[in-house]
């Protein structure tokens, strides 16, 4: 066995994070670890890194005990880490971010010809062509996640812990990643997959260890596996309770009952937003689904403000709007919830009720001084409304799972009592169990009144959960799908081949 762990326990402040924990894997196999948010994951793989210490239990690497006294140590080891959140050196180039730590010399100075070829031969392996010299963040984000899986290969580890490594990928790089990830597994290296996304797990893992609750509470081959077992135990419930709860937690579509909200005619913005053309009702759930680079979170933060808009028209409640930042949107009742909440959502240092109520402080200030008492009943009752599970209101929010930090944004937005609410990409990894929490909220909000902008690369969440959706292509509108038209293979058949029978692009009162 390469690796063992065997009885792990850690706790932060007295809360358990693992309890008694057991994980092994095998030279050559992929093993994908997966759970609930809180059920242990990202801990177990700090411990196995070095990023934290364990308080009790043994783990050896290599038929060796092994604690290593940090993630360079861990590396030197044989084990490299890709994570979620790209750890890349931004302003640096390609070269110097797959080198860094290992770079060549010769007679003493660095040997950037070799080390470029390397890099170019890495990349290559991933169907990636690019000037390895440029700077990372000149690139997209797809370009640096590859970057960044190439420089783990590139230390010739033993173990390959990929952390959610398809989340910034289209569908043509994740096929790649799993050619990569075969040819590992040939080459006898281990990889250790945690993904929130069952469909990648059955196509590349050999077995899977399931956490709970801190605690490994399954581990089976994934052949023969069926996907309902897997998601009762991860959910910690009977297989029964899962068939009857249905595919979808987001409940039966109301369709419009409302007022038009929000409509939008060939919106341009930058190079990415080139004649986006939708529309949302009151109480009505809008679906926004394209291929990665389509325009979706370009579009979104054009209507929030946040990017400069060059052209096209937007009415809210039927007049003109053209915010000049997003206090404007805010102003006007507007949220958003960001892609990535981590960089551009939540303050992690900061507690749960610092970050509930950052949007709000302007209304519960008066001459600078924030009304502490107010403040603290509108989060007592968003954390009793959406089941935030915390420590308490002043626990920092960067210490809460992906699920409850999802709530505190949304709680974010509601307390400032909006009437449309952009979500970009509101279930992003996060797990099967806060997913469909978050899913019925959204639907729960939508059959209060409220309007419902909702972009996500899951096509299953857009046609579940969409009255009706609008497919991007090439930063234009080209699908208006509702009712029986919207399926997946309509969404699909949409992004593959641009304009659809479906598409209709909602016309302006031009007296409005």
């Amino acid at each position: 066995m390469l690796l063992e762990m065997d009885g792990i326990d850690k706790a932060y402040g007295g809360v358990p994070a693992l309890r008694g924990a057991s994980f092994a894997v095998e030279a050559g196999e992929v093993h994908a670890l997966i759970g609930q948010n809180g059920a242990g994951k990202s801990t177990l793989i700090k411990v196995l890194t070095g990023y934290t210490r364990r308080d009790a239990g043994q783990v050896r690497f290599r038929g060796q005990d092994f604690a290593p006294a940090g993630p360079q140590a861990a590396q030197a080891a044989g084990i490299s880490t890709i994570y979620q959140e790209i750890s890349l050196v931004g302003q640096r180039s390609i070269t110097e971010n797959i080198c860094l730590g290992r770079e060549t010399r010769r007679f003493g100075l660095l040997h950037w010809r070799r080390m470029h070829e390397e890099a170019a031969a890495l990349l290559g392996r991933f169907g990636i062509q690019v000037d390895v010299r440029r700077t990372l963040a000149s690139y997209p984000t797809a370009v640096q996640q590859m970057v960044a899986i190439a420089r783990a290969i590139a230390f010739q580890a033993a173990l390959v812990v990929m952390d959610e490594p398809t989340s910034s990928l289209s569908d043509a790089e994740v096929q790649v990643l799993f050619g990569v990830i075969r040819q590992l597994r040939a080459e006898g290296v281990a990889v250790v997959f945690v993904s929130h996304k069952l469909d990648e797990l059955y196509a590349v893992c050999d077995r899977v260890t399931v956490l709970r609750d801190g605690r490994t509470v399954q581990v089976s081959q994934m052949d023969g596996l069926p996907k309902l077992e897997l998601v009762a135990t991860m959910l910690g419930r009977d297989l029964s309770s899962v068939a009857r709860a249905g595919a979808t937690a987001f409940g039966a579509k109301r369709g419009r009952h409302g007022a038009a909200l929000l409509a939008v005619q060939d919106l341009r913005a930058g190079p990415r937003v080139q004649g986006v053309s939708l529309d949302v009702g009151q109480g009505e759930v809008v679906g926004v689904a394209g291929l990665l680079g389509a325009g979706r979170t370009e579009t979104a933060r054009a209507l929030f403000g946040a990017d400069v808009r060059d052209g096209g028209r937007v009415t809210l409640d039927g007049r003109d709007f053209a915010p000049q930042g997003p206090g404007d949107a805010i102003r006007a009742g507007i949220g958003l919830c960001t892609e990535d909440r981590k960089a551009e959502g939540i303050v992690p240092e900061l507690s749960v009720r610092e970050n509930l109520t950052l949007a709000l402080l302007p209304r519960l200030a008066r001459a600078g001084i924030v009304d502490e008492t107010r403040q603290a009943a509108v989060v007592a009752q968003f954390i009793k409304q959406l089941d935030i599970r915390c420590a308490g209101a002043e626990q920092p929010v960067g210490q809460l799972s992906g699920g409850n930090q999802q709530k505190v944004l949304l709680a974010r937005w509601l307390c400032t009592d909006p009437r449309l609410l952009i979500l970009d990409e509101p279930t992003r990894g996060i797990d099967v169990g806060a997913k469909a929490e978050i899913q019925a909220l959204i639907r729960a909000l939508a059959a209060s009144g409220l309007g419902v902008l909702m972009i996500s690369s899951e096509i299953e969440e857009i046609v579940e959960g969409a009255d009706h959706a609008y497919v991007l292509r090439d930063g234009r509108t080209v699908a208006r799908l509702t009712d029986a038209g919207l399926s997946e293979h309509a969404v699909m058949d949409a992004m593959a081949h641009g304009a659809h029978a479906g598409l209709h692009a909602p016309m302006l009162d031009a007296h409005a």
